[in-house]
């Protein structure tokens, strides 16, 4: 079956090449003179599919090595891939013979007659078949991605609603695009097509927040709504070859005024080796939320041979062991922050997160095995609260295995199948990618945290002042992207407990009253 899937993909031997392990090959002109920096020693850049193109495809989250390890893994039944596919193969959206329903306008938000469950379904069901084609060889699960994706492809051409539409453009497309990346050499895939609708429908979107944030002033968001936007635009990108785009991304990452910028949203070192998540002070589902889209950014960014990663001495690092410590119940430090709110030439306050909300540490969700398995495989760090928060949640699943609204599908996942990792010994240690010039990457000798996690004790504290606000109205249907309403179908289906004294997990903490917010002339304070 492996034998058929590789005359079918019959370019990938020209893509073997990854960011972790081949030689140096120069970035294009345009993402070096555009991000300012030199493209990474020690990594490559294959020649991609397209004509002309300078990215290696497959090469959003998982490149062909990555594919590849994944199927002789579980061919063998090596653990723990054997239980990641079995957690994959029992996912109702991996089966093959789904049919996908697309719809001309998607709708997300109040004020309109919402139908992006439709959407969201039908990319993870086409994620889950491509990945599950990979893995098994089984033509029939390309089949049925391929029929998915052409079929969107053939008739959406808007995606409207509140500002929750910036987030439904940010997260669909960024999915979307890595469930196409994993069959576009397939001869029934309507490449052209796809790209087109990508390129028109979903990075548009992302563009026109990341440019203007709603006319809102920039710090009116919270750091997840940049990510999603930054994860659509740079799967854009490197999908369709379009290196302007890639570089946009990259600037922002590491420049950009929005609370997605990694200095934003990570603004704090502390002595201990561990940053402050700026969403830490809002609450854990949201901080979760974000570490996974930023995550999500540097893989894709990695396997082109760019290192986000490494960025600022590692700064995504240290954020992520912060919150991983935080989410396992370890007390941690968080500086009072207070970021300005409002529209642009309309109405204007401000809020302050005063302390880390309160956690439960058996909150799961699947985004721990990619960022993990990068620090300490790839690069050989030293990352305890990583390794233990992932070994948690093994086997990590995906869309559907989290809760039955959108927050259980804002990420693709499967990581404990597709990114675990053997150890990277030798020359490669601890640079992976490289390191580009002024980007401050770690060394084999750095570490993010103590060489030991701390005790799992109660986390957070009781709530302070500041939070974003309840959309009016009351209830948007996804607690986990916007942070709105059915807080109890969520908590019931993903398990959530009260914690003593009665606070309840994602709260809304310090205010009672419902803030103003942009559904229509008012900016939106999520």
């Amino acid at each position: 079956m492996h034998e058929t899937r590789r005359r079918q993909i019959s370019r990938r031997s020209l893509l073997r090449a990854t960011g972790a392990t081949a030689g140096a090959v120069t970035l294009g002109t345009g993402i070096a003179q555009a991000a300012g920096r030199a493209q990474p020693q020690g990594s490559a850049r294959a020649v991609g599919s397209a004509q002309g193109s300078g990215y290696a495809h497959p090469g959003l989250l998982h490149t062909g090595a990555d594919l590849d390890r994944m199927a002789a893994k579980v061919k063998a039944g090596a653990a723990p891939y054997a239980a990641g596919f079995a957690r994959l193969t029992a996912n109702r959206h991996a089966q093959s013979g789904w049919t996908a329903n697309p719809q001309a306008t998607v709708y997300r938000g109040a004020g309109s007659p919402q139908n992006y469950a439709i959407l969201y379904n039908d990319v993870h069901a086409a994620y889950q078949n491509a990945l599950r084609y990979h893995v098994d060889g089984d033509t029939a699960h390309a089949d049925t991605a391929v029929a998915i994706l052409n079929s969107w492809s053939s008739k959406l051409t808007s995606l409207e609603g509140s500002a929750d539409r910036f987030l439904a453009a940010g997260l669909y497309g960024y999915q979307i695009a890595n469930a196409a990346e994993l069959v576009r050499d397939r001869d029934d895939f309507e490449l052209d097509r796809f790209r087109t609708m990508l390129t028109t429908v979903f990075a548009p979107v992302s563009e026109s927040f990341l440019k203007d944030h709603n006319n809102a002033v920039v710090t009116n968001y919270w750091t997840n709504w940049d990510l999603t936007a930054m994860a659509c635009v740079l799967a854009t990108g490197i999908f369709c070859d379009d290196e302007a785009r890639v570089a946009r991304v990259v600037e922002y990452f590491e420049n950009g005024a929005g609370l997605g910028s990694v200095r934003n949203a990570i603004p704090v070192v502390g002595d201990d080796g561990l940053a402050e998540w700026l969403e830490a002070g809002r609450d854990q589902g949201h901080a979760l939320l974000g570490v996974g889209l930023m995550g999500t950014v540097c893989e894709m960014a990695w396997n082109q041979g760019i290192d986000l990663y490494g960025y600022d001495d590692s700064r995504f690092l240290k954020g992520a062991q912060y919150v991983a410590k935080w989410s396992l119940g370890g007390d941690v430090s968080y500086t009072a922050n207070t970021r300005r709110k409002g529209a642009i030439g309309g109405w204007s306050g401000s809020e302050t997160a005063s302390d880390a909300a309160p956690v439960d540490p058996t909150m799961t969700r699947p985004i721990w095995a990619m960022i993990a398995n990068h620090y300490t495989k790839r690069r050989g760090l030293s990352a305890p609260y990583l390794t233990r928060i992932a070994a948690k949640a093994t086997p990590e699943g995906g869309g559907g295995d989290y809760g039955p609204n959108s927050g259980g599908y804002d990420q693709l996942d499967f990581g404990t199948l597709a990114f675990t990792r053997d150890k990277v010994t030798g020359a490669g240690a601890g640079t992976g990618g490289g390191k580009p010039a002024g980007a401050g990457s770690a060394s084999p000798s750095a570490s993010a945290s103590p060489s030991a996690p701390a005790a799992n004790t109660p986390g957070g504290s009781a709530p302070g002042p500041g939070s974003a606000a309840t959309p009016a109205g009351g209830n948007s249907g996804d607690l986990a992207s916007t942070g709105a309403g059915d807080l109890a179908a969520w908590t019931a289906a993903t398990g959530i407990t009260a914690l003593a004294g009665g606070l309840l997990l994602l709260r809304r903490r310090g205010k009672t009253q419902q803030e103003q917010h942009r559904t229509g002339g008012r900016a939106h304070s999520e």
